[in-house]
């Protein structure tokens, strides 16, 4: 077996042919064994233009099981499962339209294993301390890929999660670290795409994000009862 192309549940590509399955044990046996071959498996990765004739990207999101956000609508461990998740993952990236995956190192450093980032845009997550659930779920700390690690690895650009909570202080806290991450990022001619959410606590659901009413031109009217809910962040 050459590094870079680790055997992986038969499902069909979108080019038609089945994929083999993923073999967790051998993705292991080379990390245990030759962990260069990552570093070997990024170098030989063919890179694309991160943006094509269309000017839009079509990512697929895998970032949310590094701080512990598993759950899929009423699946509680949707994404809990490695081997499905790799599977999913290198499934979806061969269907047409699909330009890249956002992902942090454990899941790309494995897709690197697989063969699975040749011409695809690869986002490297960067702030995965703000586990979901925990008190201080809001000091979003940068625990994941370093503006440093995106480069050598020659990926093509950096996420960072950026939740606002007006009453909470570790809001400020990520704010700061993220400006100072994209100053970095920007220093090494590198994107970063910042996600940023309104967002409080409720006694039921933890963490909610929502959207800010959006200003009126005249009298400010009474606020909603409840805002409009937004989409689960990364």
């Amino acid at each position: 077996m050459r590094a870079g192309r680790v055997a992986g549940t038969h499902t069909e590509s979108g080019s038609g042919t089945r994929l083999p399955p993923v073999d967790v044990a051998e993705l292991v046996r080379v990390r245990t064994h030759r962990p260069e071959a990552i570093a070997e498996a990024a170098a030989r990765r063919v890179r694309r233009p991160l943006l094509g004739t269309s000017g839009r990207l079509m990512i697929v999101a895998a970032d949310h099981p590094a701080r512990g956000a598993l759950g899929v609508g009423d699946r509680a461990l949707a994404m809990a499962n490695r081997a499905d998740l790799l599977q999913r993952l290198r499934l979806a990236l061969s269907r047409p339209g699909v330009d890249g995956v956002l992902a942090t190192a454990d899941v790309l450093d494995d897709l690197l294993l697989l063969g699975a980032l040749d011409h695809k845009v690869v986002l490297g997550s960067m702030n995965r301390g703000g586990l979901q659930g925990a008190r201080f779920e809001l000091d979003d700390r940068f625990t994941g890929h370093r503006p440093e690690d995106i480069q050598r690895l020659g990926f093509d650009a950096g996420k960072l999660l950026l939740r606002i909570d007006y009453t909470d202080p570790g809001s400020l806290t990520t704010l700061e670290s993220a400006a100072r991450v994209i100053d970095d990022m920007a220093a090494r001619r590198l994107p970063v795409f910042v996600e940023p959410f309104i967002t409080s606590r409720t006694p039921r659901a933890g963490w909610s994000t929502t959207c800010p009413p959006k200003p009126s031109p005249g009298p400010s009217p009474s606020p909603p009862a409840s805002a409009a809910p937004r989409p689960t962040p990364g």
